[in-house]
C-alpha cells in the first residue's frame, strides 16, 4: 500500500512524488505562474494501481501510465 501526501503548488513537491512525474509539474506550475490558482492550490498525490496521480486544485492532473508515459492535461471530472 502506498501512501498518499498533499503540498502547496509552488512548492518543492515531497520526496514521495516519484521524479518521473516531477518535470511535468514544474511544467504545469510554470504555464500557470501568477494566476490565482496556482498560488492558492494544493497538489495531491494518490496511487492507482501502483501508479502515482498527481492533482492540482487548479484543475489539471500529472500522471504515469501503464507504459511509463508521463502525461500533464486539464482534470476531468
Amino acid at each position: 500500500m502506498q501512501l498518499g501526501t498533499r503540498w502547496a503548488a509552488g512548492s518543492e513537491p515531497p520526496a514521495s512524488v516519484p521524479a518521473a512525474l516531477r518535470p511535468a509539474i514544474a511544467e504545469v506550475e510554470a504555464n500557470l505562474a501568477g494566476s490565482v490558482s496556482l498560488s492558492k492550490g494544493h497538489w495531491t498525490l494518490t496511487w492507482l494501481e501502483g501508479r502515482a496521480i498527481a492533482e492540482l486544485d487548479a484543475g489539471w492532473e500529472v500522471l504515469q501510465t501503464a507504459t511509463g508515459e508521463v502525461i500533464a492535461r486539464p482534470f476531468e471530472d
